[in-house]
This record gives structure tokens, sequence and C-alpha cells, in this order.
């Protein structure tokens, strides 16, 4: 038996997993300190009412012959996507039920496309990011390509013409960075893509996030897109289904890869090695795009995004450089005087009772960067943004300053 020795190339732990290992610690030895959890980006409102009245009623299903459910359609049921296409309907995108599978997260999704492509395909990342579209990418055994967010560029890389790579993954609005493309910059990546007849992956996981209508949620807004990427969503951040798991990818069925209809490939993935969505949980999910429920979980989205706003302001006035906060529920925060991402990290946990992000974590070009959620309780945000605004970031520096 030989192992895949490309799992061996990860670092020990995941990113999240470490710092919820580190925050352990540190309440271990402080036991008698309020910690303040502005990390791992989970949320933290209840699930809105419609969606668990439609998920009460979808169980009641189950309990007499007539209605129950057994196996559903393998790319998710038609009431489901029928309201997906309907809610990109809204903001004037064209998707078609048919387009549309649903799955169990997004993070599965990402992770699970690799199945369709060769190991030897080539990878184009951009740096920093989520740290699922590298890991599974190395587990793969795929070679990688960055291309780097900076200060300077806004953390939005663009197309350079001298590399080519196969898969282009793209994360808009961005995790860590907060960092939204504008649909000029998404023309000319789709333009890339065309050029050197590669894929986009495009996770808009927090288009939901997006304040203003100049700005894309969907790279299927962007003409050609349709023949060169799909896109993967999640009602994980948008309506709070980060325990019930339920999302949903597009690929459109005019999109061809080496003469093979990717549609079908994926299909055939599916058909072979998952059962489906929970009818329950697709019957939760719809109920977010009820009037009802879109009242409701745009409020939350709303509530997360006034939290957001805490933060960038508290260390506005604290003097801290920051970017995000704006379209997307991360604030992205330039470490003092050149502290490297875990110092600052030990350091806010250590002086201000702060679990951060360190933007290490989400690629090299994160190093000196530190990323705070705004999914929080609105008690623990006052809280962590009055920390911040009064932070000593002189001192805190000083602990670290080689």
């Amino acid at each position: 038996m030989q192992l895949n020795q490309n799992l061996l190339k990860l670092e020990q732990n995941y990113l999240f997993a470490e710092i919820a290992a580190r925050v352990r610690k540190y309440k271990e030895q402080h036991p008698d300190t309020e910690l303040l959890s502005l990390g791992v980006n989970d949320v933290t409102r209840p699930l809105a009412p419609a969606v668990c009245n439609a998920m009460s009623a979808a169980a009641q299903e189950m309990r007499s012959a007539e209605s129950f459910h057994g196996y559903g359609d393998v790319q998710g049921e038609y009431f489901l996507r029928s309201s997906i296409a309907g809610y990109y309907r809204s903001f004037n995108v064209c998707v078609e039920p048919e387009d549309i599978f649903v799955s169990d997260g997004a993070k599965s999704d990402l992770a699970n496309l690799c199945d369709l492509f060769a190991p030897e395909s080539t990878v184009l990342l951009p740096n920093p990011v989520y740290p699922v579209f590298y890991d599974t990418s190395v587990m793969a055994g795929r070679r990688i390509l960055f291309s780097c967010g900076t200060k300077e560029n806004g953390f939005l890389p663009m197309p350079e013409e001298q590399l080519h790579t196969d898969l282009i993954y793209l994360c808009s609005p961005n995790n860590p960075t907060g960092a939204v493309y504008s649909r000029a910059q998404l023309q000319e990546w789709v333009g890339y893509a065309h050029e050197h007849r590669a894929l986009i992956i495009y996770d808009a996981a927090y288009e939901a996030y997006v304040r203003s209508s100049a700005l894309p949620r969907s790279i299927f807004e962007i003409a050609g897109a349709e023949t060169c990427a799909v896109e993967v969503n999640s009602f994980s951040k948008m309506a709070g289904f980060t325990g019930v798991r339920c999302s949903w990818m597009i690929i459109p069925r005019a999109l061809m890869h080496s003469g093979q209809s990717l549609h079908k490939l994926w299909m055939r993935r599916q058909s072979t090695k998952y059962n489906g969505t929970s009818y329950i949980v697709q019957r939760g999910a719809a109920a977010v795009f009820s009037p009802e429920g879109q009242r409701q979980v745009r409020a939350d989205v709303q509530y997360y995004m006034e939290n957001a706003d805490l933060i960038r302001n508290a260390l506005t006035r604290s003097g801290m450089f920051t970017t995000g906060g704006e379209h997307a529920p991360y604030v992205w925060m330039e470490c003092p005087y050149r502290m490297k991402s875990w110092d600052c990290f030990d350091g806010l946990l250590s002086r201000c009772g702060i679990a951060a992000s360190p933007g290490v974590g989400f690629g090299g070009q994160g190093e000196g960067w530190v990323r705070f959620s705004s999914f929080g309780s609105r008690e623990t945000i006052k809280k962590a943004a009055a920390r911040l605004a009064a932070a000593d970031w002189d001192a805190l520096a000083l602990l670290y300053m080689r």
C-alpha cells in the first residue's frame, strides 16, 4: 500500500484548526480572561424563522408514507434550483435551473471539482486566498502558480499574459481581504481564460454582502463567462447554514473543455459519489428565497456588515491601515511595525484578549496582515472594537520586535 505523498506536503494543521489550538491553550492558561473571537469565521445569528418553519414542515412530511421523500434528484430538487435561478434574476443574471447543482457545501464542491481535471493541470491561485483552494490543489499533485495580491493593487491581482494556466480560482468578495473585483476587471479575467483555454472557478460565497449595484455579484454578469467559468455559492454565510450545509454550483451546459461537456462530466461524477442533499435542508434553503426569507436573511447580513463597520472604524481610530469590511464581512489589517502575522495574532491574544486570523495562513502575500471576522454577536464586536481602539500598539509590537 502506498500513501498519497501529496498529503505530506501540506502544513501539519489546517489554518483554522491551528487558530483553535492556540486559542484553546490561551484559555487554559488564562481561565479568567474574557476572550473575544474574531478569528474563525462561523456565524452566530440563528436561522431565519422562514427557514426553520420550512424545515419543520418538511420533517413532518416524512412522517407519513404518502408524503415521505427518499432519494432525491442528484442534481438537487427542481423547486430549489428554480428558486436559485429566480434569485439570480433579481440582480439581472440569467441562469437556468438545469445548469445548477445543489450540494452540501461550497468547501466540498471546491475540493471535489479536482475530480474533473488531470493531476498535471496547472492551477493559478490568487494569493492571499481561502486555504482550501491551495490545499486541495496540493492534494491533487497539481503545479501551482500564484497571482499576487498586494497593498498596491488593492489585493485584486490581474492576469499576467506570460503565465499559462489551465485552472483559475477567483474569490470575490475575497476571503480574507474583503476586496471585490469590478466588472471591467472580471471581463479581463474572462478574456484571459478564453485566450489560454482555461477554466475559471469562481467562489461567490460572499456575494450577498456586496452593498453597491456597481459591483458584480456573479461571474455570469460578464460577457463570455458562460463558456469559460463555473460558479460556486453557499447558504452558509448568506443564511447561516454553516451547521445545516447546503450550497450550489452553476455549470453552464454551454461550457465545453477538451471537447467534453463539463456539465455532463460533473453529473456523472455526482451520480457516482453523491446521493444528493437532504430534502429537509433543501426545503429550508428554498425558503431563503421567499419574500419573507429574503427580508430575514438580508437583515442578518446587514447586522454582520454593521459589525464590520464597528471593527473597521475602531482600527482606523487607532491608526491602523485596513481594507475590506465595506462589501464583505472581513476586515484586513496591516500589522504595525512590520510585525509578522502570527506575532500580531499572539500579541492581540495576550494584550487584548482578541483572537484574529493571521494573514500568512491565507498565503505568503498575507504575511504582515491579520483578518478580523464580523460574524460575532453585537456585544462581542462592541467589546472588541473598544479594545482595538484603545490598544497600545507600540507596547504590543515591542513584545515581538527582533
